[in-house]
């Protein structure tokens, strides 16, 4: 479950920061003044995004950053000469005083990124799901493409992939569907 969190030493700017996110149709997890609240909020989410300004009650923003789970990216509302000039990944920046416009599209933005991330690293944990014998049957099958039809890998797994989409099998069942026509 993902999750935005807002963090600023003052809670009204906090609390404005929260109204406008929700507003925009953003679901705002928790709202907190200082980076240990945040790290609460955190522990509980499996990823999100942490809107906060330079300095919390009691750390620095790059002290959360530090702290926060790798699966957290962080929104820096400050003015730019606060920013350590993109130094630490998984920051991105918004210098004061800062328009709605660019806060709700920056937020879509990171939670886009995020999606993408997201099923990326599912379609990567699918793939090391297939048994051996499964792999082995979809590499033969790309070979035997490869040889005959001059593919390169990816022209041949793409074509394996599109054969799977169009005839509704999975990438095995396709795979050995072209085994079993390539080699009448």
């Amino acid at each position: 479950m993902s999750g935005i969190i807002v963090v600023f030493p003052n809670k009204d700017n906090a609390a404005n920061i929260r109204n406008l996110l929700t507003r925009g149709g953003i679901n705002v997890r928790g709202v907190c003044t200082t980076g240990a609240q945040a790290l609460q909020y955190a522990e509980d989410a499996e990823e999100g995004i942490v809107v906060c300004g330079y300095k919390l009650v009691d750390m620095m923003y790059t002290d959360l950053r530090e702290y926060l789970p790798s699966t957290f990216e962080m929104l820096l509302i400050a003015s730019p000469d606060k920013w350590s000039a993109g130094d630490i990944e998984g920051i991105v920046g918004l210098s004061m005083p800062i328009k709605v416009y660019d806060l709700l599209n920056t937020v879509e933005m990171m939670l886009n990124t995020m999606e993408r991330r997201r099923r990326k690293r599912k379609r990567e944990q699918k793939e090391r799901e297939r048994s051996t014998g499964d792999r082995a049957v979809i590499k033969e099958a790309k070979e035997l493409l490869m040889a005959r039809n001059n593919m390169t890998e990816g022209e041949a797994h793409r074509y394996l992939q599109k054969c799977s989409m169009d005839s509704g099998t999975n990438l095995v069942e396709t795979a050995e569907m072209v085994l079993s026509i390539m080699k009448e």
